[in-house]
């Protein structure tokens, strides 16, 4: 396998025996892109490897010959998949291999589909996979773009109608200057993560997260990437030309008789329910009208059922499409820049840490905030390796909320997907660690559902945060963009309801601030859109997004400056960090013994830093206390309170500031002459003593005499006078002590 220069001379040694290798190699954004056809997984309908710097990606791409009868959709799928040994890992878990998709595989499959989708021909049905596999990990060159890249090449060499190919690449912001895929290194510093696909004369996809850019920066930044990523398509061009299977061949059938069957029978129909604005009677209308035109249409055998429902939704989009480009009125009556209704509600549930409802037209939005300590951050075992995120995000589409029955289970790719995009928009408003202590869990229950959730989860977001305390320096809102584009006409859609969004031809979701934009995701169902409609959607979007704030603010303008009592309290203390392994103690057992005491939580960092969480001011108080007292020096002279741990013939060892011991003599336990430690105290007594001395060894010598046992004062010490007759102790009866609850 070819990891660099080596790698490739190896494989064309093999050449001449049993492969017939094909490669193309292109410098790109500083670093070599070689692709590789005809050695490895040679029964695929299209197999590419490629290499970008060390990250290695094996595409493959597999169409069955034939479809469904029937079939009335395109059942593609795409995986991608990271191995661990891909970074010189082994799986964690029980069974040591990989297992179900992580969030990250998920996300990446989404990405790639995305783009590759629209492409392929209308007619083709055929049940088709793509299977992106990282084998190596340079940790530098993030596999999800090279996989689209290799995805592209499989298709484009695997003779299915596929109409690329595409590229893609990563935009950030690094020092003010556009990068085009930069280096992990560099994405830390960036202010912007842009992955952009498209094709040669067209933008496809995007999905971004962005620090409050302007439009006119993130405008740019596609573009930029757009520019970055045509050396790919040339040399995926110049490989098929080479390696590329014919192709193959979509039968064409001709339905204009059944449409126009079709458009006497119902389109008058459709018309009239396609004015109703009220989704429930709408779809019921729809339903029956399709319901008539399968009866009239469909045969007595029904072999005409499937070309009736694709003959329907072209008479849908037809009528749909039609009236918005001619009167400028969609299904609701609103004009194309209005946004439905708002209605925002916080603070709608008890005892939650913050809570908020955001209704926009028929979508609906419940959304909670949690706030947890560093032990409720989520640990995620990736390539890159080991990290802790302390703001999750989880969105929820159940069934209901588009009023239907269905299966609920675990989340599916859309959830996911929806979710991840809002967290995208949100994270950037996010206070860090030392600004606010606190991990955060975010939940989105999608309640009703017509068009655009996954914005509504975004005002939702902003306003459960703030209602929970999170103080964030501005709220974030959302709004989703569509587009009717027939030849030379188009129109620009604001706040898209489900059925443009299902007819029409783009989906482009803006979230941002007043200050910019911190997300933009575009998904395009025709083959790309110009950089000129792109430019009045996001000018129209930062509108739509403006009115929308404007709404929010009625229910809450900032974050609430009080936390609610539910909400734990987290403390901070810095301690040395020489001082950490005397708070866990032996095993941990100090820690667990101060958590079980106390009821707090309790999270130390590397560099000292202990969090302290509690609900009650008085755990925590006691619970730092503790601390404190584990990680202070002793001073000679001064005076602590501290709890007889042993008792021995010639005196009482007393443990203070909670981990320190110290010896306090018979002879100094009491201003009178002690025949008997335990005349004075016993094992579990709370007593004030004063360090009289601590030597070389850190041996503690301690006195009882030297401080008032009720007050904690000093006192003068008197010298001794001679010993009593007896040493049954008299005279020290009457002593005050105290025995710890």
């Amino acid at each position: 396998m070819p990891g660099g220069t080596e790698g490739v001379s190896r494989a064309r040694k093999v050449n001449v025996h049993m492969f017939n290798i094909t490669q193309r190699e292109v410098d790109w954004a500083g670093r070599r892109l070689v692709l590789e056809t005809g050695h490895i997984a040679r029964q695929a309908d299209g197999a590419v490897l490629v290499t970008y710097g060390d990250t290695v990606v094996l595409a493959t791409a597999v169409g069955l010959k034939d479809s469904r009868p029937g079939q009335d959709f395109f059942p593609l799928t795409v995986n991608y998949q990271e191995k661990t040994f891909a970074a010189g890992k082994i799986p964690g878990g029980f069974f040591r291999r990989e297992g179900r998709p992580t969030e990250k595989e998920t996300l990446v499959s989404r990405l790639i589909d995305r783009p590759i989708r629209p492409l392929f021909h209308p007619r083709f049905k055929n049940e088709t996979q793509v299977i992106c596999t990282v084998l190596a990990y340079d940790q530098e060159n993030d596999p999800d773009v090279v996989s689209m890249v290799a995805a592209s090449a499989a298709l484009t060499l695997s003779g299915m109608p596929f109409l690329g190919p595409i590229g893609g690449a990563r935009v950030g912001l690094v020092d003010g200057e556009f990068v085009v895929n930069p280096t992990l290194q560099q994405m830390a510093e960036s202010r912007l993560d842009l992955v952009v696909a498209g094709t040669t004369d067209a933008v496809m996809m995007v999905e971004s997260e962005a620090h409050e850019l302007s439009e006119a920066e993130m405008l740019e930044a596609v573009m930029t990437g757009h520019r970055g990523f045509q050396p790919v398509i040339d040399a995926i061009i110049s490989l098929a030309e080479v390696a590329a299977k014919p192709m193959w061949e979509v039968t064409e059938v001709d339905h204009s008789a059944l449409l126009e069957a079709a458009r006497d029978l119902v389109e008058g129909d459709l018309k009239v329910a396609y004015a109703e604005p009220d989704k429930v009677t709408r779809l019921d209308k729809v339903a029956g009208i399709k319901a008539k035109a399968h009866e009239a249409l469909d045969g007595e055998d029904g072999s005409a059922a499937a070309a009736v429902s694709q003959v329907l939704k072209q008479l849908e989009q037809d009528v749909v499409r039609g009236a918005i480009l001619e009167t400028g009125l969609r299904i609701d009556g609103r004009d194309t820049k209005t946004v439905r209704p708002i209605v925002s509600e916080v603070g709608i549930l008890p005892r939650v840490h913050g809570s908020a409802l955001f209704t926009r037209g028929e979508t609906q939005a419940l959304v909670v905030a949690t706030l947890g300590t560093g032990q409720d951050e989520q640990m995620v075992d990736a390539l890159e390796g080991d990290y802790r995120e302390r703001f999750l995000l989880h969105y929820n589409f159940p069934p209901y909320s588009v009023g239907e029955t269905g299966r609920m289970g675990s989340p599916g790719r859309r959830e996911v997907g929806h979710g991840k995009l809002a967290w995208r928009a949100t994270r950037p408003l996010i206070p860090s660690k030392e600004q606010f202590p606190y991990t955060l869990r975010v939940v989105s229950e999608v309640t009703e559902s017509n068009g655009s959730s996954s914005m509504a989860t975004v005002c939702g977001t902003s306003l459960a945060l703030m209602d929970a305390g999170v103080p964030m320096p501005r709220p974030v809102a959302g709004i989703a963009m569509g587009l009717i584009k027939e030849e030379e006409r188009f129109a620009v859609l604001s706040d898209i309801l489900g059925d443009e969004d299902h007819l029409g031809d783009m989906d482009f979701k803006v979230a941002g601030t007043t200050e910019g934009v911190t997300s933009l995701q575009m998904d395009i169902k025709i083959a790309g859109i110009t950089e000129e409609i792109m430019r009045i959607a996001l000018d129209q979007a930062r509108a739509g997004r403006l009115h929308i704030l404007d709404e929010m603010s009625q229910a809450l303008i900032e974050a609430r400056p009080e936390m609610r009592e539910t909400v734990p309290r987290v403390t901070t203390v810095k301690i040395p960090t020489d001082k950490i392994g005397a708070v866990i103690g032996p095993g941990g057992k100090m820690i667990r013994e101060i958590t079980e005491t106390t009821g707090c939580k309790i999270d130390i960092n590397d560099d000292g830093t202990v969090l302290v969480a509690a609900t009650s001011s008085e755990a925590s108080q006691q619970a730092v206390k503790w601390i404190e007292g584990l990680t202070a020096t002793p001073i000679v002279g001064k005076i602590y309170e501290g709890k007889v741990v042993r008792v021995v013939d010639f005196g009482a060892f007393v443990n203070f500031l909670g981990g320190h011991d110290g010896l306090c003599h018979i002879s100094e336990l009491a201003n009178e002459r002690v025949g008997k430690v335990t005349d004075v105290v016993n094992e579990g007594d709370v007593v004030k003593v004063k360090i009289l001395a601590i030597d070389d060894r850190g041996k503690v010598k301690l006195s009882m005499r030297a401080v008032d046992q009720e007050t904690g004062a000093e006192l003068e010490v008197k010298p001794k006078g001679p010993p009593p007759a007896s040493g049954d102790g008299e005279g020290n009866g009457g002593r005050r002590r105290r025995r710890a609850s």
